[in-house]
């Protein structure tokens, strides 16, 4: 063992599949997610009576003995600038940022600086949890750089365990809205699949059927899930909830691009009809109308309940009003009220009555 690194160890208590049972088997105050598990397992750091493993999906038996080698923490290597946020909340163990589009989340080729991380850096004065490494301290999830709206940004290691955890078990509430091409039909539904790297195009993600990807073919698409429903019918066009059960590289853009109704401005996925490419070009509009308007989860320090949204920016709505909306001038996003949530509540009708707002 390196120094600075620490060990966790144990008996298996449950089996079943590897991943699974470390997090039921490891000490709470170890604070292990089963993604972070998982990675783990990957950099060769899990040994299971005294062996390596590199499969998270093994079966284990009860009883069997386990080590956990954790890397030190990473330092913080990217540099603090002083690029404006908007805050949408703030503590000593979590900040929720709304990102406006065309800032990247955290640096990487191409991208040194400028960063939300280094915006963060030097809001938060350093503190963010190293558990994200030299190029994404205290980063639990992203969203495209040309999305806009709410991200939670966790600024101790526990924090980030905490929301982690959230994340893999699928307990946070995301919603976005997007303007479509097209109007959905059926209005609502689930999309379901695996989103993997496309085979010839690296840039784009592609939708394949359930279980079409196995190991030998290099399979490591994921398992995604998309509910959507109509919140407005425009002209030719939509104004569309998507709501997250995972969160996949651009799940909401590829799902909605697989059933005919790409978003608006995206320039992976839309072949844009010639009267909207005439209507994005005069606006200046150029990228996906895609907005993470509900961020809402368990504070995983405090345990209390928190609910953020965040309204379309002025870009979105402007769009949206060209499109025939009669609720672009209205609150939309904190209307949403958990169509396909927890609970399975059913939404608010839309469009909303304008004497509601």
């Amino acid at each position: 063992m390196s120094m600075g690194e620490s060990i966790v160890q144990g008996a298996i208590s449950g089996g079943g599949r590897l991943d699974r049972a470390l997090v039921e088997s490891c000490p709470p105050d170890a604070s292990l997610s089963r993604e972070r598990i998982k990675a783990l397992i990957g950099e060769g750091r899990v040994t299971i009576d005294g062996r390596a493993v590199s499969q998270a999906s093994m079966k284990v038996a009860p009883g069997a003995r386990f080590i956990i080698t954790l890397p030190e923490t990473a330092p913080l290597d990217a540099i603090a600038q002083d690029i404006p946020l908007v805050v949408a909340y703030e503590d000593d163990y979590l900040i929720v940022v709304d990102k406006p589009a065309g800032l990247v989340v955290h640096p990487a080729a191409g991208n040194p600086d400028g960063t939300l991380v280094n915006a963060l850096l030097y809001h938060c004065a350093g503190q963010l949890s190293g558990i994200g490494g030299v190029a994404r301290p205290g980063i639990v999830h992203r969203i495209d750089k040309d999305t806009s709206g709410l991200l939670v940004v966790a600024k101790s290691d526990a924090a980030h365990e905490g929301l982690a955890r959230q994340f893999a078990d699928h307990s946070i509430e995301r919603a976005y809205l997007a303007l479509t091409q097209g109007i959905p039909n059926p209005q609502r539904g689930t999309l379901r699949g695996v989103i993997a790297r496309h085979p010839t195009d690296r840039k784009r993600m592609a939708l394949m059927p359930e279980g079409s990807l196995t190991p030998d073919e290099g399979g490591r698409g994921k398992h995604a899930v998309t509910h959507f429903r109509l919140l407005e019918a425009l002209d030719r066009a939509a104004l569309v909830e998507c709501r997250l059960e995972t969160g996949r590289t651009h799940q909401v853009r590829v799902h909605m691009s697989s059933i005919g109704h790409a978003l608006l401005g995206d320039q992976v996925y839309a072949r844009s009809q010639k009267s909207q490419k005439a209507l994005l070009a005069e606006l200046g509009f150029t990228r996906q109308a895609l907005h993470a308007a509900v961020l809402g989860f368990t504070h995983p320090v405090t345990g209390e309940s928190l609910r953020f949204t965040s309204e379309l920016p002025a870009d979105m709505r402007e769009l949206l009003d060209r499109l025939g909306s009669s609720v672009a001038d209205q609150p939309i996003s904190s209307r949403l009220s958990g169509a396909f949530g927890p609970g399975g509540k059913e939404g608010s009708p839309w469009p909303p009555p304008r004497d509601a707002c």
